[in-house]
């Protein structure tokens, strides 16, 4: 029986990936990995390496979840912890309120998400020569006020990893409505 490594995620339209790009042009200099633009997500809950039998379970009550579309914005650029420099993130507003619909309907499968920061990881970080200075620059960097899209689907993704990184694969979209 295999399993399957999976996760939930709102998905961003190309015209915001692309709008991305040009910030992760504008990070400053460091050793590591810029996300492909058309890997950039949101999780909303990280699943793991599921059983086949389970996921079908997951199907199931994922596709309970009545929620109404909303817009989303990227309003802020940072990381998340100033000593340990590893993820550079896009956080994305309002939400939280999907996120915890997920966590309802997942329970008793998954525990809860014990503190969900809604972000987009734009990258990571495996060495900085000077960490005050990465910061610095990071702080100057303008988010533009446009970057904001309607989310009116959520989706189930099949996570692969390979030496070249992750390979996303849909298994299931959630609508709005």
């Amino acid at each position: 029986m295999e399993l399957t490594r999976t996760f939930i995620s709102i998905d961003l339209p190309e015209e915001i990936q692309k709008e991305i790009k040009k910030l992760q042009d504008m990070l400053p200099g460091f050793e590591g990995k810029k996300i492909d633009p058309e890997n950039l997500h949101l999780t909303l809950k990280f699943l793991g390496e599921i059983d086949p039998e389970i996921l079908i379970e997951i199907k199931r009550r994922l596709k309970e979840i009545r929620f109404k579309s909303f817009e989303t914005k990227i309003d802020e650029i940072g990381v998340f912890s100033p000593q340990f420099i590893k993820i550079v993130w896009l956080h994305l507003s309002n939400c939280a309120e999907i996120q915890k619909l997920v966590d309802e309907k997942l329970m008793g499968l998954f525990e809860k998400e014990y503190r969900f920061m809604s972000h987009v990881t734009i990258a990571r970080v495996k060495f900085l020569k000077n960490k005050n200075w990465f910061l610095g620059e990071l702080k100057k960097i303008k988010i533009p006020s446009n970057l904001k899209f309607e989310v009116d689907k959520f989706l189930l993704k099949k996570s692969t990893l390979t030496r070249n990184g992750p390979i996303y694969e849909t298994l299931e979209e959630y609508d709005s409505g």
